[in-house]
């Protein structure tokens, strides 16, 4: 993994996401505001998404026209309906809690007792500070309790925490924190290997390196199953 930087469970001493009187933040549709959630303002959820992909439209419009574009142009005058339903239903579709998928658990009936190992799901995100993608690869592992989660399944909470504005540090521990959940097990690793485009394709216009991050729990602590995890993901197939 050739990494620009590498963060490896590290926490802000302060929480965002606590009010003044130091309660959570309740984001509606048992939406709690943690220490890794995305930041969301309280009335996050009074507009359906037909209202706000019509408000998207109607602003999007206006920087369209703030730049200096045509709108009657055939080829533009779309783009802000186009814009405000790929922002509500496909890129930050994943803002909206009750598009968490549904996560099938099984019996571990075979008593396995050694880590599952999850590599290279592809995600594509976007970067929360200027609005442009990331895309990588996740890398998940865990042991077993007494159940097993559906692979796909894993997938696709990597997919429902990518679709929304992102950080890569907290998009690693959010995915980390599902797991652990979800299969009511401390023992999970999650490693993200990305690309940003806010430094490939503005800024310092780095279009080689990557940014690596990663959060080991429960057994994952022990260097010698971590280094079993990285000699996992780094073989080649």
């Amino acid at each position: 993994m050739k990494q620009k930087e590498t963060s490896l469970n590290t926490l802000p001493e302060t929480d965002p996401m606590k009010n003044n009187s130091g309660k959570k933040k309740n984001l509606g549709n048992e939406h709690i505001g943690t220490l890794t959630s995305t930041p969301m303002r309280d009335d996050a959820f009074d507009l359906n998404d037909q209202q706000k992909i019509k408000k998207i439209a109607f602003h999007f419009n206006a920087i369209m026209e703030t730049l200096g574009l045509d709108m009657t142009d055939d080829s533009l005058s779309g783009t802000p309906l186009r814009v405000a339903n790929m922002y509500v239903n496909e890129i930050f579709s994943g803002l909206d809690p009750g598009n968490f998928p549904d996560t099938t658990l099984f019996e571990n009936r075979y008593n396995y007792g050694e880590m599952i190992v999850e590599k290279n799901i592809t995600f594509f995100s976007n970067c929360e500070h200027h609005f442009v993608p990331i895309y990588g690869k996740v890398h998940v592992a865990y042991f077993s309790s007494d159940k097993v989660i559906g692979l796909s399944k894993i997938n696709r909470i990597v997919q429902y925490f990518a679709k929304r504005p992102q950080v890569q540090e907290r998009l690693t521990m959010q995915i980390a924190e599902k797991m652990k959940s979800v299969l009511d097990t401390e023992h999970v690793a999650v490693i993200v290997d990305a690309t940003h485009l806010c430094v490939s394709s503005r800024g310092v216009g780095d279009t080689n390196s990557q940014t690596g991050t990663a959060h080991f729990n429960g057994k994952f602590k022990d260097e010698i199953i971590k280094k079993e995890f990285l000699n996992y993901i780094n073989a080649i197939t």
